[in-house]
C-alpha cells in the first residue's frame, strides 16, 4: 500500500511536558503523540515537529508529521488521534503532503505570541497561560525597543548559550508590543513572526522588552544589546508558561 505523508496541526497545554521532545525518563509531548499515532496506525509510528518547544510552552499551531501505509483517510486522523491523547493534547488538523515536503526546512514563517497579565489582581483562570508582573511598565518604550528588532539581523544576544548552531542570523517580519483592558485585567501581549528562531529566542526577547519596560535601560539601547551578540548583554528570560505557539507557514 502506498505511504502518505501527513501533516497534522497539533495544539497542546504544556505546563505538564517536559518540552516537546522525546528525552528519557520525562514525559514529553512528541512521546505522548508517537505512542497515539502507534496505537491508531498498528505500528511503530515517529511523530516529528516543526519546533522543539521548551517544558511549559504552549502550542495552538505546532506542526507534525507522520508517514503511514493503512487504509485510514487523512481526514479521519484528527479525530483518531485525539481521541488517543490526554486532555491537554489535540490534533486540530491533517492533511497529505508531496513527499518532497520538509517539515523544517519548507517553514517560511512562525508566530510565536507571549501574554503577560500587569495588573494587580492575580488572574487565577491563566496563571499556567501567563507571566503576572502587577505594577506600572512602559509600554510605549517597550513598543519602541521592539521596532529595534524587526528585520534580518544577528540574534546571538537573544539566544541561549545552549544553542549551538553555527548562524545566529535570523529575520523578525514584526514584534508587535499591545495592550488590552479585561475586567480587572490589563494584559500586554508581544507577538514575535520570524522566518526561524534561536534557543530560547523568544523568551529572552520578551525578558529583555519587559526589563526596558521596567527602565533598566532606555528604548533605544536595543541596537547596542543586538551588537553585542553576548547573552549577557541582553535582559531576563521570561518564564515558559507565558509563551504559545501560535502558527507554522510553509
Amino acid at each position: 500500500m502506498r505511504r502518505r505523508k501527513i501533516k497534522l496541526i497539533i495544539g497542546y497545554d504544556g505546563t505538564h511536558y517536559h518540552g516537546w521532545q522525546i528525552q528519557p525518563g520525562y514525559s514529553t509531548l512528541q512521546e505522548t503523540l508517537c505512542q497515539a499515532a502507534t496505537s491508531l496506525v498498528g505500528r511503530k509510528t515517529h511523530v516529528h515537529g516543526a519546533s522543539r518547544t521548551d517544558a511549559g510552552v504552549h502550542a495552538l499551531g505546532q506542526s507534525g508529521l507522520i508517514e503511514v501505509a493503512g487504509p485510514i483517510p487523512t481526514e479521519n486522523f484528527p479525530k483518531a488521534l485525539t481521541d488517543r491523547l490526554p486532555e491537554d493534547i489535540a490534533v486540530t488538523d491533517a492533511c497529505e503532503v508531496d513527499r518532497r515536503f520538509d517539515l523544517i526546512g519548507d517553514v517560511t514563517r512562525k508566530l510565536y505570541r507571549y501574554t503577560l497579565c500587569v495588573s494587580k489582581p492575580r488572574p487565577v483562570l491563566m496563571t499556567r497561560y501567563c507571566w503576572h508582573l502587577p505594577g506600572s511598565i512602559d509600554i510605549g518604550a517597550m513598543q519602541q525597543a521592539a521596532r529595534h528588532l524587526v528585520g534580518e539581523q544577528n540574534f546571538k544576544s537573544m539566544a541561549s548559550s545552549a544553542d549551538a548552531r553555527q548562524s545566529a542570523m535570523r529575520t523578525l517580519f514584526r514584534c508587535d508590543v499591545t495592550e488590552e483592558i479585561e475586567g480587572m485585567n490589563h494584559w500586554v501581549r508581544v507577538d514575535v513572526e520570524g522566518n526561524g528562531f534561536l534557543y530560547n529566542m523568544a523568551r529572552n526577547i520578551v525578558g529583555t522588552l519587559v526589563d526596558i519596560g521596567h527602565g533598566r535601560w532606555g528604548a533605544d539601547h536595543m541596537p547596542a544589546i543586538l551588537k553585542a551578540q553576548d547573552r549577557n548583554a541582553a535582559g531576563q528570560l521570561a518564564p515558559a508558561r507565558g509563551l504559545c505557539l501560535m502558527w507554522i507557514k510553509y
